[in-house]
């Protein structure tokens, strides 16, 4: 009998799991297990109850929403786009009606700055005489003679030439450097002002345009002089004084009938801006003399102190990151430990795929802890710091956005990068101590530092993502000392965000090489 052979087989090879199921299984994994869901709820309530206790230590008195405070915070003006403005100066103006024209000569300009001792209230007395090189003289046109009001304004300056500037954010540098004299035009057609530079009075060029959109038909237009707070020699700043010599001005137009009328803007007791004195205004024929001291400018925090939105989340924030870091360093040590980790790999083979639904999955839930505790201790620090009488810088819907998604994006990348420190080092307590030291320690340090140390954590390690928290504006138009102390980072919010995302990417990739080198 002849064997006949059986027909071989076709070897049937293992099915890939698709990445969404992987995913899904995580998820069903981590959602089982109510220690962690309680961690994630635990986390949330932290962020929000130290965000209410942090504002609830912030008392400085009451504050009525005119601005008069009682043992409190001084009124900052607020500009048209909602920011936070600085408004001090000397004005001298007539009204005008419609279009019109204002050309005037600078003669001179020069400045007082105080030297009197730090606890001494600024004094005319105490000066030496030195011009800021921001101290600004020239032509202005204002709907109101309110601080915070719009306005275009084309002025010479202490040390950077002539510019157009309007609505406390805008500016154009125009043709002139420091020579005297310097002539200024000021053209108004309907909403567009344009402004104008010559070194003759005849020669004319245009520097540029500012359109202020509802401009009323009747404005004030004059002439104005002010110099800022000069941080030069203090680092807390002393004001200063510039005084300006007009000649040779002009209107073109229809102008009121009460002819020219002097203001000393924002100078009250209640602003916040630290001047030396009211001002001054002489005239003499058609020249005219004004000394004035404050700034035309945005608000920055060493002038005006207060707080932000996101100033009370950052410790809660802190909190909430140190009860992530467990919670996502035993998302994948408790499978080590437990022996459960081969069941993983045996369903899943790909390693790298189940690290990375890991990834996804802690992630995705980090983000909504951060986000959410971020929505909710927010406007709860903001209510709590308005109630003692604290002063809020303004911040935008952008703003705000910026600080929850950036609280959000801090958590999950954060949660990522631990995951892999833990299925680098595999036990729990080594990776929830390497953690705390690589993602919260460095912060803790470099908020108590002084000097360069601070600085340059918030830029090199992964504490600069908290980077997203900031929110005041920096600004090339004031001279102030941005430094950590008064709020600022010294990287943007999402440059900061791209540090820690460095390093998280870096953490995954040494992880997911040692899961194909290694043994289960």
């Amino acid at each position: 009998m002849s064997a006949t052979s059986a027909p071989s087989r076709p070897m049937i090879k293992p099915e890939r799991a698709s990445f969404p199921s992987g995913i899904r299984a995580e998820w069903v994994k981590f959602r089982t297990v109510r220690g962690w869901l309680i961690g994630l709820l635990v986390a949330a309530v932290l962020c929000v109850a130290f965000t209410f206790l942090v504002a609830n230590g912030n008392n400085e008195g009451s504050c009525t929403p005119s601005g008069v405070c009682t043992a409190g915070h001084p009124f900052v003006p607020t500009g048209p786009g909602g920011e936070a403005v600085a408004d001090s100066n000397q004005f001298v103006s007539q009204s005008l009606t419609g279009s019109g024209t204002l050309t005037v000569q600078i003669a001179s300009l020069t400045g007082l700055i105080s030297n009197g001792p730090a606890n001494m209230a600024p004094s005319l007395a105490h000066t030496r005489p030195e011009l800021e090189a921001w101290a600004k003289a020239g032509i202005l046109l204002t709907s109101s003679t309110n601080p915070g009001s719009p306005y275009a304004a084309i002025m010479a300056t202490g040390d950077h030439g002539v510019h157009l500037q309007y609505n406390y954010t805008h500016d154009q540098p125009g043709t002139i450097a420091n020579s005297l004299p310097r002539w200024l035009r000021l053209t108004r057609t309907g909403d567009t002002l344009t402004g104008y530079d010559s070194t003759n009075g005849t020669t004319w060029a245009q520097i540029g345009t500012a359109h202020l959109a509802g401009l009323p038909t009747t404005v004030h237009v004059g002439l104005f002089a002010t110099s800022p707070v000069s941080f030069q020699s203090s680092s807390s700043g002393v004001p200063t004084q510039a005084t300006a010599t007009f000649d040779q001005v002009t209107l073109n137009g229809r102008a009121g009938s009460n002819g020219w009328q002097a203001h000393s803007i924002g100078t009250s007791a209640k602003d916040y801006y630290p001047t030396l004195g009211t001002g001054s205004y002489h005239r003499s024929g058609n020249t005219f003399v004004l000394s004035g001291s404050g700034d035309i400018a945005l608000a920055v925090n060493p002038l005006a102190g207060g707080n932000t939105a996101s100033g009370s989340l950052w410790f809660g924030l802190l909190v909430a990151l140190i009860v992530l870091i467990v919670v996502a360093t035993m998302f994948i040590t408790v499978e080590y430990r437990r022996g459960l980790i081969r069941t993983t790999f045996t369903a899943t083979p790909q390693r790298g795929s189940v690290l990375a639904a890991k990834a996804v999955v802690i992630a995705a839930v980090a983000f909504v802890v951060g986000a959410f505790a971020a929505t909710v201790a927010v406007p709860l620090g903001v209510h709590i710091l308005n109630s003692n009488g604290n002063y809020i810088f303004p911040a935008s819907v952008l703003t705000k956005v910026q600080i929850v998604a950036g609280s959000g994006a801090l958590l999950a990348l954060t949660a990522i990068a631990v995951l892999a420190l833990g299925t680098i080092l595999r036990t729990s307590a080594a990776a929830i101590t390497t953690g705390i030291v690589v993602f919260v320690l460095p912060y803790i340090v470099s908020t108590y530092s002084s000097g360069g140390v601070g600085t340059w954590l918030f830029r090199l390690t992964p504490a600069a993502g908290f980077s997203v928290l900031g929110v005041i504006p920096r600004s090339a138009l004031v001279n102030a000392p941005y430094t950590m102390s008064n709020d600022y980072f010294p990287l943007a919010p999402w440059a900061g965000l791209a540090v820690l995302c460095a390093y998280a990417a870096v953490a995954l990739g040494v992880a997911a090489l040692l899961l194909h080198r290694r043994d289960a």
